[in-house]
C-alpha cells in the first residue's frame, strides 16, 4: 500500500468516527431512553423542565428522566417507580444528561411514577393497571 492509500483510509476512518459522534449527540432523548430500558414505550410524562420516558417489558417497568434542552450543566434530577404495595425505587442526584434508569417488577400491578429536573416535576398517579 502506498502512502496516498494509507492517508485516504485514515481520512475515511476519521470521517466515519466524526459522523458517528455527531449522530450520537443528535439522538433524541426517547431513543436514548430506549437504549437504557428496552421493551416498548408505554408513556411519556412531560413537565416544564423535562420528560420521563416509561417502558414496559415482561412485567417490568423502567423509567428515565431527561431534561429539556441541551445544557451540560449539572442539575438536580430524579426518577422514581413504585409498584402498588411496594416501596418506591428512586434515583436522585446532580446529573448532566438523565436520572435513571429505574426498573421494578410490577407484574400486573399499578405503578406510580415521579420525575423531576430542577424545580419542575411530574407525578403520574396510579397508572398502567
Amino acid at each position: 500500500m502506498d502512502t496516498g492509500a494509507i492517508r485516504r483510509w485514515f481520512a475515511l476512518g476519521m470521517a466515519v468516527l466524526t459522523a458517528s459522534g455527531l449522530l450520537a449527540l443528535a439522538t433524541p432523548a426517547s431513543a436514548q431512553a430506549a437504549s437504557y430500558c428496552g421493551g416498548r414505550k408505554v408513556r411519556d410524562l412531560p413537565f416544564s423542565t423535562g420528560v420521563v420516558h416509561v417502558y414496559k417489558r415482561s412485567g417490568y417497568i423502567c423509567a428515565v428522566t431527561f431534561p429539556k434542552g441541551t445544557s451540560t450543566a449539572r442539575r438536580t434530577m430524579s426518577v422514581s417507580v413504585q409498584a402498588r404495595g411496594n416501596r418506591p425505587v428512586v434515583d436522585k442526584g446532580k446529573y448532566t444528561h438523565h436520572a435513571g434508569p429505574v426498573t421494578v417488577h410490577a407484574g400486573h400491578r399499578c405503578v406510580w411514577i415521579k420525575g423531576s429536573v430542577a424545580r419542575g416535576s411530574v407525578s403520574s398517579g396510579w397508572i398502567l393497571c
